[in-house]
């Protein structure tokens, strides 16, 4: 990459830690003096929530009234939804292991106010809560944001059955997609400003110690990444084509996984993937739908970073992250995070956003752990890519059967319908753990 095309990828989350580093700086500097800043950040909080609301239910019913027009072969998108959740079950399995060994706010002198937090939900509570509100106007509260996903879901689908994005509702559900993303997209550039007020709050209330505690969250989160594609991926590829899909994956995978590393997008990473599915001996037909709707439906790095933000929220608050109940939430908010919320725009914060109200944190939870989003995004957003490619190569095996890899290869990719791709995907502002 050149410098220009470098800053380019990084510039906005290079601004917004250096807004939160400028933030830390003063909080340690001015300390309980910087608690004056605290309503700048209050005021960008409270734009976020006022506009998540909406934001997921028109951006989720569009792209599912659009999607369904597709009418892709219903063999591939079975076995693809089947294949996200179940790759999703297992990076959930293994983050969790790993920070009951490794909690990320281990040793943490920090401890934020547990009083202030709301009642947690049973495991029955979350099924009922997760369907339905009591009053049609609770759709529409950021504390029922399960039901409103699933509102968003049968809007969509009852959309595209009366004429989908053709229809009057589905081009008024697309322009108004696109002005809430404009909204958005203001509201976002205060995040600098918003995060580092809020940051200097924190810490001069709090005291430097919260910011060691992300050092030690980094220390955890890479190498687990690591692991988890050597091992996994390795077993998904052996799963999809035996030792010869194995070499075959390993062998191609260096440029997709660098490029989304560096841009810090799936859809980026689009073009590359496709080369390298095309070159593996993956069906045109296959990975043209399954790499644009991984791009923003399949995030193995996401549900790893969502539980590590779990955990790390309850050392901070002094909760044991212990409990069927608890592990059965994380997992159920980590992959719904990664498999609907990164579709619509700002899905890494949306889902941040989830964490917060379905496990009853205060707001101070909230830039927390858009902090740590920002800190390991780069490694979330190779694991995302790459898992597409190897998950193109698993519903390749499951529509085709075992012998799939031995069929003469299709042609090679074409650039345009790579870029198309990404538009089907819904990933023309996409960026992956964001």
């Amino acid at each position: 990459m050149t410098k220009k095309e470098l800053w380019e990828s990084y510039r906005f989350p290079l601004i917004l830690l250096g807004g939160i580093v400028l933030g830390a700086i003063i909080g340690i500097v001015f300390g309980k003096q910087a608690t004056i800043l605290k309503p700048l950040g209050d005021i960008f909080i409270n734009l976020m929530f006022t506009i998540v609301v909406p934001m997921v239910f028109v951006s989720i019913a569009t792209a599912v009234g659009s999607m369904l027009n597709l009418k892709r072969l219903g063999k591939i998108l079975g076995s693809l939804v089947f294949t996200f959740i179940v790759t999703g079950m297992f990076a959930a399995a293994l983050v969790l292991v790993m920070v009951n060994i490794w909690p990320p706010a281990a040793n943490t002198t920090v401890q934020l106010t547990a009083g202030k937090m709301g009642k947690a939900l049973s495991a029955g509570q979350m099924v009922v809560q997760t369907l339905t509100v009591d009053d049609f106007v609770g759709l529409f509260s950021r504390k029922n944001m399960l039901p409103n996903i699933v509102a968003a879901i049968a809007m969509g689908i009852a959309m595209s059955m009366c004429g989908g994005a053709d229809s009057p509702v589905g081009r008024f559900m697309a322009n108004l997609n696109d002005i809430i993303m404009k909204l958005v997209n203001m509201i976002m550039k205060l995040a600098p400003i918003g995060l580092g007020a809020y940051f200097a709050n924190l810490v001069g209330e709090y005291g430097p110690q919260l910011i060691g505690d992300y050092g030690r969250t980094m220390a955890i989160y890479y190498p687990m990444c690591v692991v988890y594609a050597i091992i996994f991926f390795t077993l998904y590829a052996f799963y999809a084509g035996g030792s010869k899909g194995v070499k075959a994956f390993w062998g191609h995978i260096l440029k997709p996984a660098v490029t989304a590393f560096g841009t810090q997008s799936s859809c980026a990473a689009i073009p590359a993937n496709m080369e390298a599915c095309n070159e593996i001996g993956v069906p045109e037909d296959i990975y043209e739908i399954v790499l644009p709707l991984g791009a923003t439906m399949h995030m193995d790095g996401s549900v790893l970073s969502s539980i590590v933000k779990i955990a790390f929220l309850f050392g901070i608050f002094g909760m044991p992250f212990t409990g069927i109940d608890v592990y059965a939430k994380a997992i159920a908010v980590s992959i719904l995070s990664a498999f609907v919320l990164s579709g619509a725009p700002g899905g890494g914060m949306v889902g941040e956003m989830l964490i917060v109200s379905l496990f009853g944190f205060p707001q101070e939870a909230f830039p927390i752990i858009v902090t740590i989003g920002y800190l390991v995004d780069p490694m979330a957003t190779c694991l995302n890519s790459s898992g597409d490619t190897v998950a193109s190569m698993m519903i390749s095996r499951m529509v085709e059967g075992k012998g799939w890899m031995d069929k003469p290869k299709t042609g090679k990719s074409d650039p345009a319908k790579a870029a198309l791709a990404a538009e089907i995907g819904g990933c023309s502002s996409c960026n992956p753990d964001k």
